[in-house]
């Protein structure tokens, strides 16, 4: 009989140690998780022994999972999913009778592959609940297989997020602040999900254009204890912070009203910018020092391919009005998709270096390659899907092949030297990567000697990343 069928499931009415949930995060942008947390509170309320591992920072010890009932992985995005199933052969050494779960945006998307790896139970959406009534289940000693549905959205009646089982803030991404300075960074979510249909957004899928807000009083608990902590600049981790705008600027007022030293970033789209243009003066004032928004291109008609809605010009109005403001705009770009152009990507570039953006792109951001996971929007486009290639269990999507070699080989130059000039200045990457693409056009470069690359901007220490293939260290450091 499969070692899984002999557990000790603990505490069943007869014996007296509390059943063992080992809660994993595989990576989250070097952010300490809300969703280990969140659960965390949850499942301590139910009863239960919570251990908490985060990759990024701790290694999988025998001493953690020993005795687990129950270990859940949080796959929250597709490099954290990588990591995940590349730990799972030592993570089944080490927990050799524990239920396998996965919960996450990546989990139900890539639920034939992981079932065929022998996870157990998968789940995502507002999946806390679903989590904890599977330990509760499993505490019990009801072994069945799983028959509640993956993806649930009932709104969650969230506990104070706990904490205390993660390293300490200062192990994670930091602020770094224009004059050189840095600060403690905490992070949170006031929303999931997202009421927008972007085509190549992970969050489509599962959500289907809804979202769910987290209560204010439990935000603002948890904005709390971070600062408690040490905590000097909350980042929002909501896919959209303005999911609902009334919610996030409750949420803001009290935080400011408590910590008013207190900044924050958050993640909004381009065309809400716009729409709550009248509300950014008050962002401003609550301590908002920069907002990431996912641009994705400067070409017209991708962006109504990935159906973004807002165009080029409404890009450069929303950076006049965070400009204005005296907010940072962070864009973000997947500037090789099957629509790509050298002279696009090329004018890409040169949109940057006009709009004087240089400093606020990481330089790894010129080189992320559209992912097309399972479910993606992008496969009901009229004859997108035969652009692709059979499903890719290792990279958990379905791979593509640019119509122009040059692009596919261009943009492995431009990864290759993002990654081997990481730690050198954002202009002098931007040069190399300018000669590059030019190179590949067979066109001359005109000189940079002059160019204004704009001015640095506040960053968190970690590049925003979320949907880049591991990396070798990051593979084997757990």
């Amino acid at each position: 009989m499969n070692d899984y069928f002999a557990v000790d499931w603990g505490e069943t009415g007869t014996g007296s140690a509390p059943f063992k949930v080992v809660l994993i995060n595989p990576y989250e942008l070097g952010r300490q998780s809300f969703n280990l947390a969140a659960p965390a509170a949850l499942l301590k309320a139910a009863g239960c022994e919570v251990a908490c591992l985060d990759l990024t920072l701790q290694k999988l010890e025998p001493g953690t999972l020993r005795g687990a009932g129950l270990v859940a992985i949080h796959l929250g995005m597709h490099t954290a999913t990588r990591i995940a199933i590349a730990a799972l052969p030592k993570i089944r050494a080490l927990a050799p009778s524990a239920h396998l779960a996965m919960y996450g945006l990546y989990a139900p998307m890539n639920a034939d592959l992981l079932r065929g790896l022998g996870v157990h139970t998968l789940l995502g959406g507002e999946s806390e609940p679903a989590l904890m009534a599977l330990a509760e289940r499993l505490r019990d000693g009801d072994i069945s297989a799983q028959s509640t549905p993956m993806v649930q959205l009932a709104k969650v009646e969230f506990l104070l997020p706990d904490r205390s089982g993660l390293p300490k803030l200062t192990r994670y991404a930091h602020l770094n602040l224009p004059d050189g300075g840095k600060k403690v960074v905490g992070f949170t979510e006031t929303t999931r999900g997202c009421k927008h249909l972007c085509r190549h957004c992970p969050v489509v899928p599962v959500y289907q254009g809804r979202f769910r807000p987290v209560q204010v009083d439990v935000v603002l608990a948890d904005i709390e204890q971070q600062v408690v902590a040490g905590a000097q600049h909350i980042s929002f981790g909501d896919p959209d912070f303005f999911n609902g705008p009334t919610h996030a600027l409750r949420v803001l007022e009290t935080m400011h009203r408590r910590f008013p030293n207190l900044s924050f970033d958050a993640t909004i789209k381009i065309q809400h910018l716009l729409d709550h243009a009248d509300l950014l003066p008050r962002l401003r004032d609550y301590g908002c020092l920069f907002i990431t928004s996912a641009v994705e291109s400067v070409d017209d008609a991708v962006l109504e391919y990935l159906d973004k809605n807002h165009t080029r010009a409404g890009f450069e109005r929303a950076l006049g009005l965070c400009r204005t403001n005296g907010i940072f705009l962070a864009p973000t770009f997947v500037p090789f998709n099957p629509w790509t152009t050298l002279t696009g990507y090329i004018d890409l570039l040169g949109e940057l270096l006009r709009l004087k953006l240089v400093q606020a792109v990481p330089p790894v951001q010129l080189a992320i390659r559209l992912l097309v996971p399972q479910g993606s929007y992008l496969l009901q486009l009229s004859g997108f899907a035969d652009r692709l290639e059979a499903f890719d269990p290792a990279l958990l999507g379905y791979p593509w092949r640019h119509a122009d070699p040059r692009v596919d080989a261009l943009q492995q130059q431009v990864m290759s030297t993002a990654m081997q000039m990481e730690n050198a200045p954002r202009g002098e990457v931007f040069r190399a990567i300018w000669l590059l693409a030019h190179r590949a056009a067979g066109l001359p470069a005109p000189t940079l000697e002059h160019a204004d690359f704009g001015e640095t901007i506040a960053h968190l220490s970690e590049p925003w990343y979320c949907c880049a293939e591991p990396t070798d260290q990051q593979l084997q450091s757990f």
